[in-house]
């Protein structure tokens, strides 16, 4: 036996926040990363092309693209190796929901699109190719 009023058939939620965002899981084209940047890294541009694909980067301001040139600076000069800056850059990424718990934060969720087939996706993703990537690492590590 339940205690309390039998709940409404049509209950409505109430305790939606106004200011939610829904965004599709369908990337956007982006931007190209600007040449005049001087980004010498891989995992510089690998950041570049992961934060101006995403679902976020399809509601950016112009203030917001400011922000992604500085901050994948940032992101060069810590695969030079200048790991201090691994908070900032944290920081910066977490503002534009990074994470799972970023997005809760920012009220941000993720729909997915369901027109979309799985098994075509699955075909048509590129393999990574991590051959400049590994190069990189390899670079590091031998400094």
């Amino acid at each position: 036996m339940t205690r309390g009023p039998k709940p409404k058939e049509n209950a409505v939620r109430r305790n939606k926040h106004p200011n939610a965002q829904a965004l599709s899981s369908s990337t956007t084209e982006g931007r190209a990363l600007p040449p005049g940047l001087g980004i010498k890294t891989a995992g510089a541009r690998r950041f570049w092309k992961t934060w101006a694909t995403s679902p976020q980067a399809g509601k950016w301001a112009e203030t917001d693209w400011a922000e992604l040139e500085i901050t994948v600076k940032l992101v060069d000069a810590f695969y030079q190796g200048d790991v201090k800056l691994a908070g900032e850059i944290r920081q910066r990424v977490a503002k534009w929901g990074a994470t799972t718990e970023d997005r809760a934060r920012l009220r941000m969720s993720i729909e997915d699109d369901q027109g979309q087939e799985q098994a075509g996706e699955d075909a048509a993703a590129p393999e990574p190719t991590t051959t400049d990537l590994d190069d990189e690492l390899y670079r590091l590590l031998n400094e």
